[in-house]
């Protein structure tokens, strides 16, 4: 068979450039670290990959979604610890005025402040959060959701609940709202309130007049006890909601320890191998220049 110059030519120029190409994306497999450069290195390997890292970001998704759900926990849990101390306060403002030495001026003393602790519950009831959303209106978190009256307060929110997704199976509610926190339980706290204040201003002249006063504050008083219960309530489930998120955070961690274990197992170089795989192109490119050389140069191509 005959072989011309020019054949000779092209199959080693081709031999040599493909050499070439393959130790550079070898060099370049070095220089990054991965094994995984184009989907096309490996399509099953780069379509894991893919996957893993999709499973890996929503994972981390779940983990936002668990710290927003966790600051407004602890931000209602606070209000509501605050909401707690102003109502045993008023029990015992409440406990205190069922003593039959007071006159009308203590009871109104006692009335006055029963004023105050309505403004704080009245407030705290509107506490908003960073972003100005209010924590107790529901669906409806840009309206306050309870406005004073004359009688206590109306709830101007809903009773929708929002709910964020913290993990793959599992949902927590981000929001209480406030009608089922401060008058729900057959109780309405500002209501009560209102009732105690207008009680504790009304004169006693007779003895009925002070067994009035007597019955209305233990009903008052019960009326309280149930407000707190009500309260306490929503404390003991945002604390089991904060525990959930503390097991969720952890099983989280987890995970994201495992995806990075896959990934790195399935992009990330082996230097070793890659290394010496470096080192015998090197020495089959430098075999195939020199054979091209030494090649080139005999004299039965000077002939043809």
């Amino acid at each position: 068979m005959r072989i011309s110059t020019l054949q000779f030519y092209d199959s080693s120029t081709a031999r040599i450039s493909e050499l070439q190409s393959a130790l550079a994306k070898t060099q370049l497999h070095i220089a990054t670290g991965k094994k995984l450069l184009t989907p096309s290195d490996d399509p099953v390997a780069a379509a894991q990959a893919i996957a893993i890292s999709q499973a890996q970001s929503l994972n981390a998704q779940y983990a936002d979604n668990r710290t927003q759900v966790r600051n407004s926990a602890t931000l209602v849990e606070g209000t509501l610890g605050s909401v707690t101390d102003v109502l045993q306060s008023i029990r015992d403002a409440l406990v205190s005025a069922d003593n039959p030495t007071f006159d009308d001026a203590q009871r109104s003393i006692i009335a006055t402040e029963l004023t105050s602790r309505f403004s704080e519950i009245l407030g705290l009831a509107n506490t908003q959060d960073a972003h100005g959303n209010y924590l107790f209106s529901g669906f409806q978190l840009s309206t306050a959701p309870f406005v004073e009256t004359a009688t206590g307060a109306s709830y101007q929110g809903d009773s929708g609940q929002l709910f964020v997704q913290v993990d793959s199976n599992r949902q927590l509610a981000l929001s209480n709202p406030g009608d089922s926190v401060f008058q729900g339980g057959g109780q309405d706290v500002f209501q009560t309130i209102r009732d105690m204040i207008t009680l504790l201003q009304t004169p006693v002249v007779t003895q009925a007049d002070q067994d009035a006063l007597t019955a209305g504050l233990l009903s008052g008083i019960g009326e309280i006890d149930l407000a707190l219960d009500s309260v306490l309530t929503v404390r003991a489930s945002l604390g089991n909601r904060l525990q959930e998120l503390d097991t969720l955070d952890s099983a989280g961690a987890d995970r994201d320890v495992q995806y990075s274990a896959i990934l790195s197992g399935i992009q990330d170089l082996d230097y070793t191998q890659a290394i010496t795989q470096l080192s015998l192109q090197e020495v089959t490119l430098e075999a195939a220049q020199q054979t091209f050389v030494k090649t080139a140069s005999l004299s039965l191509f000077n002939f043809l």
